[in-house]
């Protein structure tokens, strides 16, 4: 999870990893959900190795 919490309001830059606690991820599809009140967005990204 890259962020779970209540932010306020601005501009946020997230970095995303393929290394989670020393397991590198797998290349693949990978969704990404934003959320904020009832307006929620998901996105696809590839990761390629």
């Amino acid at each position: 999870m890259l962020i779970d919490d209540v932010l306020e309001k601005g501009i946020y830059e997230v970095l995303f990893s393929a290394n989670v606690d020393n397991i590198l991820l797998a290349s693949g599809v990978y969704f990404v959900r934003l959320q904020a009140d009832s307006f929620i967005k998901t996105q696809k990204i590839l990761l390629m190795k």
